[in-house]
């Protein structure tokens, strides 16, 4: 939205369409990591007929493989997706359908059977697509040029992300542990539906964001036609610059739905002294993966007024930083995965002694802070660039190059089956660490690029409780 955007109703201190998109999100998200929390685990369980439990049988190898390839066109399909929305239907239209793809896509995948599966992971590749970059933009919509509280607003946003991705991992997990599989996926479209519901509901409250640019009634519409200016050009470069660090980053991080997955079901101790009502005493290895969504939820806010205040003070903190050193913590979060290897005992292919919990727990610790100095920052730093007109597309290229992260994670993964945890997790570490002091060390000309375009141009009213924004 240009900075002659409607006047909003506001609920503390941010327009209240962010808390729509916030419980959307939420649900969206419960939906897809509630199933994503199940899917390795799933393909790579032993066949058992007429048994609930009973999964597709794959290898480890072909396991990790399939997942990297599908998540990377979870990612990938983003572009399109925000293409669309901007040349044909505008972001609000392009979540609608995106929503109802998922509930299509996450309800068959409760029927068992092998062409429900299939077909329900390839309706929930489309409707991620149409979603997930064009709510995002619609995030920076509410704000105006200039309004530092957009990153704020992205921090809140990013943490609806993780309640619901630290809700589905945790009661998805614990159901199909119980129930088995089908009924994790069946609860996971539950989710999907009510976010589809929350939505419709909350329109009102998105008047003017996410509007097709090309319509008759829209004020931007010759925007569309107008050619890039230089610093337009400039800004694109730098932001598609720092997909490189997103595509590093995920490449990284989500070795969290593949390999760890797979060592926390196989080579990590999970007994508890005490049991656990419905699990009993020993957790789910799905169950794991809502630990780092736990310490977004508990963690998002220290972490949004650490930079706010730093950045106040003067110190440097653009986002290319944030990003930068998100890489650097989430790598340093692998050497305690690389303690945990050295703890386990292999007599051949068995496992005779499994490695303690706490080095899982650290290592998502580093991981989510990681996470939160790059991942919502970069979903701010994509709205302060993009011009207006490719706004979505610039998203769906974001999160492109996260699906790109996804494939290398994959790749990493399988490379593991043949080099040894150990030498991988150590490697992951190092490599993330040279890679962030190497982004550092080009900062200044890599922020010339930007223009300016994350300096602060407005002022919060006190006693008007809102926000001026300096005239453009």
């Amino acid at each position: 939205m240009s900075s002659k955007s409607l006047e909003r109703k506001e609920l503390w201190g941010h327009p209240m369409g962010l808390y729509v998109l916030f419980f959307v999100e939420m649900w969206e998200r419960f939906s897809y990591y509630g199933m994503r929390a199940i899917l390795t685990l799933f393909l790579a369980a032993p066949i058992l007929l007429d048994n609930p439990q009973s999964g597709y049988g794959w290898s480890n190898a072909e396991t990790l493989s399939f997942y990297g390839t599908y998540t990377m066109f979870v990612y990938l399909t983003s572009i399109p997706g925000g293409w669309i929305a901007d040349k044909f239907i505008g972001q609000k239209k392009a979540v609608m359908l995106g929503g109802i793809l998922l509930c299509l896509g996450h309800g068959i995948l409760a029927v068992d059977a092998q062409w429900a599966f299939f077909t329900g992971l390839i309706l929930i590749v489309i409707g991620v697509g149409f979603l997930k970059p064009n709510i995002s933009t619609m995030v920076g919509g509410l704000y105006k040029s200039g309004d530092d509280r957009r990153d704020k607003g992205f921090y809140i946003f990013y943490i609806g992300i993780n309640l619901g991705a630290f809700l589905g991992a945790l009661i998805v997990g614990a159901v199909a542990a119980k129930f088995g599989w089908h009924y994790g996926f069946g609860l996971a479209g539950i989710g999907m539906a009510l976010g589809q519901v929350m939505y419709m509901m909350g329109l009102k409250h998105l008047e003017g964001v996410g509007e097709f640019l090309g319509s008759k009634e829209s004020p931007n519409k010759e925007l569309m036609k107008k050619p890039l200016t230089q610093v337009e050009k400039d800004r694109m470069l730098v932001m598609f610059l720092s997909f490189l660090i997103i595509v590093v980053f995920w490449g990284a991080f989500e070795q969290a739905g593949g390999l760890m997955s797979l060592y926390t079901d196989q080579k990590t101790d999970r007994i508890l002294s005490f049991s656990l009502p419905f699990i009993g005493n020993e957790i789910p290895a799905a169950v794991f993966q809502s630990i780092n969504a736990f310490f977004i939820i508990t963690l998002g806010t220290l972490v949004a007024n650490f930079w706010y205040k730093w950045g106040k003070k003067g110190k440097e903190s653009s986002s290319l930083f944030k990003m930068a050193l998100g890489v650097i913590i989430m790598g340093f979060g692998f050497l305690f995965m690389s303690k945990a290897s050295t703890e386990v005992i292999m007599n051949g292919n068995e496992v005779v002694e499994k490695s303690a919990m706490i080095w899982l727990v650290l290592a998502y610790l580093f991981h989510t802070i990681g996470e939160l100095c790059a991942s919502p920052v970069a979903l701010s730093f994509i709205t302060k660039l993009a011009p207006l007109k490719y706004a979505s597309f610039m998203m769906g290229a974001y999160f492109a190059a996260t699906g790109l992260g996804n494939k290398v994670a994959g790749f990493v993964g399988e490379l593991s089956q043949g080099a040894g945890e150990f030498q991988v997790f150590t490697g992951i570490a190092i490599f993330c660490t040279i890679f962030g002091l190497l982004i550092i060390a080009i900062l200044k000309p890599l922020k010339r690029l930007t223009h300016g375009a994350e300096d602060f141009k407005g002022t919060f009213n006190e006693e008007a409780e809102g926000f001026e924004i300096a005239d453009q």
